[in-house]
């Protein structure tokens, strides 16, 4: 069975929709006949492409609250509507806890909680009367120990809470709900998780043996955002391929095979 969504004459924003996860999403909503922007700090390389149309772009840092309401603003006028944001911006470099500038844990918390409460908290404002669907794009270092990421686990943990907060006060209007995504391949996975030598034995930690792709995000927000979902809101869906094998169970396996 196939599963196919109609977004045709519907307007979505991906933030942060220039590469990586946010690119897979904005072409999949671009191959279900969605009109979609996208957001970057900086002009992209290419932009996202399916189904013979192309995304547009507008630049914004989406941690500057005037920059997102001119963002928003120049997608009202672009298209006259928004239905769907997708909020994807975010990231962390590795830093561990003790060792990090109060700066980047500032910086790593204003991009991956407080960013998104300002997108949304301005895409509320066009959708209210309209209605509209909201996805942010969580993490599973906000639902599990994050070691090496510690503040950005915590704006994780703090996005989620967020989005059912949000989803109870905008409710039955606007939608939101989060999609908590595992260890993910978005281009960089090499580099991430140690290089190519260690990308197969992480992968291997991954009860379905893979890490997710951008096409697995993007399945999710596809029927997140959906009007078939219109019952779905404060919803937290999990693509993290089963979750991660549990250290402990590889030393009671040996155990056994002893």
């Amino acid at each position: 069975m196939t599963v196919t969504y109609d977004y045709t004459g519907r307007c979505v924003l991906v933030t942060g929709g220039t590469r990586g996860i946010g690119a897979g999403i904005a072409e999949a909503f671009l191959a279900a006949g969605a009109d979609v922007v996208v957001c970057g700090r900086k002009d992209p390389d290419g932009l996202p492409a399916a189904g013979g149309r192309t995304a547009s772009f507008v630049a914004a840092d989406v941690r500057d609250p005037e920059r997102v309401g001119a963002l928003i603003e120049t997608v009202g006028e672009r298209h006259g509507r928004l239905d769907v944001v997708i909020n994807n911006a975010g990231g962390s470099p590795y830093a561990l806890a003790a060792d990090a500038s109060p700066r980047l844990h500032a910086k790593v918390i204003e991009l991956n909680l407080t960013a998104p409460l300002h997108v949304a908290q301005r895409a509320y404002g066009v959708m209210r009367e309209t209605g509209g669907s909201i996805v942010m794009i969580g993490s599973v270092s906000g639902v599990r120990p994050s070691p090496g990421t510690a503040a950005y686990g915590a704006a994780k943990a703090g996005l989620h809470h967020l989005a059912a907060c949000l989803a109870a006060e905008w409710a039955p209007k606007v939608r939101v709900n989060t999609v908590v995504v595992g260890l993910a391949d978005t281009g960089e996975a090499s580099e991430h998780y140690g290089g190519p030598d260690t990308l197969a034995e992480v992968a291997a930690t991954v009860p379905v043996g893979r890490l997710a792709v951008p096409a697995d995000v993007a399945a999710a927000c596809l029927f997140l955002a959906a009007p078939e979902a219109a019952y779905v809101t404060g919803a937290s869906i999990r693509v993290d391929g089963g979750g991660e094998r549990p250290a402990w169970s590889d030393v009671v396996r040996s155990q056994f095979r002893g």
